[in-house]
């Protein structure tokens, strides 16, 4: 479900499209000397709104997307973790290698990374302000299962059968791990890259669509009295900035 703050921008929008509705209705007696207050400019507007309302939607499904991906690509480091420390102590390694071994093994199923879930997330639920904490412990995991590999590898008769306990195999499993967090940090800069570019657009100061909105109504209430019926239709028409 959208939060009340995504939703907010898109009442913004749609209220600003009723103004220039009525607005537009006035004919040539709507006439400002404000360019921007202006029918043409108003819906060029309205039409850079609606674009940034649907960049984001389509950015905020990709960070969505990516999660999901993530939390896939994680759901079974910690069981594979433990097959790999069963396969590595089924070899000639010493004991301090395989000590080594389990250390990283341990780290990893004491960190906490989000489960997986089944069902993927509503692309409609926006992404957090911040994934500082989430991406720390995804980052611990890659970097403790690379020690963990690293151990693997350093032992030459580390060499099993089964295709998923291999080097080749882990190696490259490693490298997916690291791709996909990746892509999660690179979808979460962008989301927020284009919620900037939103709220820009709505509520910067004086340019807004927010402030342009009021001065509309102010326009109207000056050019056609505080008491006309013109007035009437715009004034209950609301707008509020929103900060995120």
């Amino acid at each position: 479900m959208a939060s009340f703050s995504e939703t907010g921008h898109a009442k913004n929008s749609a209220n600003f499209n009723v103004l220039i509705q009525f607005a537009t209705g006035y004919g040539a007696t709507y006439n400002p000397s404000n360019n921007n207050l202006k029918i043409p400019q108003l819906n060029t507007l309205y039409t850079l709104s609606q674009s940034r309302l649907s960049d984001v939607i389509s950015k905020n499904t990709s960070f969505n997307n990516a999660v999901n991906d993530r939390v896939i690509e994680f759901a079974i480091i910690k069981e594979l973790a433990t097959r790999l420390i069963n396969a590595f102590e089924a070899t000639d390694a010493t004991k301090e290698k395989i000590k080594d071994a389990k250390v990283f093994n341990r780290k990893i199923q004491g960190k906490r990374v989000t489960p997986f879930s089944s069902t993927p997330p509503d692309p409609n639920t926006p992404a957090p302000n911040t994934i500082s904490s989430s991406q720390q412990s995804y980052d611990q995991q890659i970097q403790h299962f690379g020690g963990l590999v690293s151990v693997l590898q350093s032992e030459p008769s580390y060499i099993p059968n089964e295709n998923d306990l291999k080097l080749i195999t882990i190696i490259a499993k490693q490298a997916s791990l690291i791709t996909k967090n990746n892509a999660v940090a690179t979808a979460y800069v962008s989301v927020n890259n284009s919620r900037v570019a939103r709220n820009k657009t709505y509520y910067i100061e004086n340019t807004g669509l927010v402030d342009i909105a009021l001065e509309v109504k102010k326009y109207i209430k000056s050019a056609f009295g505080a008491s006309s019926p013109e007035y009437a239709q715009v004034k209950g028409i609301l707008f509020k900035t929103i900060k995120t």
